[in-house]
């Protein structure tokens, strides 16, 4: 075959164009640290590389949910711990002055303090974290407790829809079952409240414990004003929508507690008898001392729902930790897919760098000699 000088200049450009090629790849992967920065260089790379980026994508979205999770969480249990406190403290100040031994006097500065703890437990369950409110449930915009809608008192019923009002007693709410003339019945379960709003008297009608008999005996008592609580039913939010937040793929959790379960027109009601109790001259002891029992419920009820959300934020804690395997192991796959071996990179780098001169000068020497050199 006939070895041309056109075919030696094609040869020697073709083969130096492929080392600018090689040389230029390698100058890419120098400087980005990718093995490809398009995806026609390897297909196989670029599809993996998606998959393997989505799963870290996914993981980086999980940790900040849990970031969130822990904010409500964390929230949620201080707010507790700190009304839990103030239930205590109420508690104390209730047998400090079931004392007959305290004069009405005494008794009422017991009761101002005691409606200061009541504001403070209304502002822990209107606890806000990151501008939300944590004790309403799926309704995080609108505060779960207004104050200015409890204590209406027995003497404002009628000045209210039928169904807008319901009676605190012994830690229970009695909702309306019917109306008589003056007299508004309200019902829990087989224990009713009759409210004679032009005499003032109130009757509560429950089973005698005495009597074992079925259907049981009823025994009817006359309440104080004092004993009973009246509330709007708005006052204390009933919103019972949980709010929960994915951590793990298809993976959701509840991160609020239930706030009926602990705030409730109960508890409230139970705090505004007692204040309205020691303000009353003619309370006794013994009066007081029916009191604390249902504090004690309260209490057991937050620490119930402490105990709850603490098995929770353990769970939490030990998907946290499964969450920074998971990060490490997808982006150390993520890496091997994607990232050059720095060190080979340079290695062949200056190799190519070499070869490619060699072959420029190869080039030179072949494609300097002409016809006219030898016509000289």
């Amino acid at each position: 075959m006939r070895v041309t000088q056109s075919m030696l200049s094609a040869n020697t450009l073709r083969h130096i164009n492929q080392g600018y090629e090689r040389l230029g790849k390698l100058q890419d992967q120098l400087s980005s640290q990718k093995k490809i920065t398009r995806a026609h260089q390897d297909p196989v790379v670029a599809m993996k590389g998606m998959r393997y980026r989505t799963q870290v994508t996914e993981v980086d979205q999980f940790k900040r949910n849990l970031a969130e999770v822990y904010n409500w969480m964390d929230s949620a249990d201080s707010a507790l711990d700190i009304t839990t406190q103030a239930m205590h403290r109420i508690r104390e100040l209730a047998v400090q002055a079931s004392n007959d031994t305290y004069e009405p006097t005494q008794r009422a500065n017991i009761a101002k303090e005691i409606e200061q703890l009541r504001v403070h437990i209304e502002s822990m369950a209107n606890t806000k974290s990151n501008n939300k409110y944590i004790f309403n449930g799926s309704n995080t915009m609108n505060a779960p407790v207004d104050a200015s809608k409890m204590n209406v008192g027995t003497g404002e019923i009628p000045n209210y829809d039928t169904d807008q009002l319901e009676v605190s007693f012994n830690g229970k709410v009695f909702q309306l079952d019917s109306v008589n003339d003056d007299d508004y019945v309200y019902v829990n379960g087989n224990e009713t409240i009759t409210v004679d709003v032009a005499t003032d008297s109130i009757t509560h009608i429950s089973p005698d414990p005495k009597n074992t008999t079925n259907p049981p005996e009823m025994v009817s008592k006359q309440l104080k004003e004092w004993e009973v609580a009246v509330s709007e039913k708005k006052a204390v939010s009933t919103n019972q929508q949980g709010v929960e937040i994915e951590i793990l793929k298809g993976v959701t959790l509840p991160v609020n507690v239930t706030p009926q379960n602990i705030f409730s027109n109960a508890l409230f009601g139970d705090i505004i008898r007692l204040e309205n109790a020691l303000k009353d001259p003619s309370t006794k002891g013994e009066d007081i001392t029916k009191l604390v029992g249902n504090f004690d419920k309260h209490i057991d009820q937050f620490v119930a729902e402490r105990a709850e959300l603490g098995a929770r934020i353990n769970r939490v804690e030990m998907i946290d930790s499964r969450l920074m395997e998971q990060e490490v192991i997808a982006r150390r796959i993520m890496s091997n897919n994607e990232d050059a071996d720095m060190e080979r990179v340079i290695v062949d780098l200056m190799t190519q760098e070499s070869v490619h001169r060699s072959a420029l000068s190869a080039g030179a020497r072949i494609m300097q000699p002409t016809l006219l050199d030898f016509l000289r």
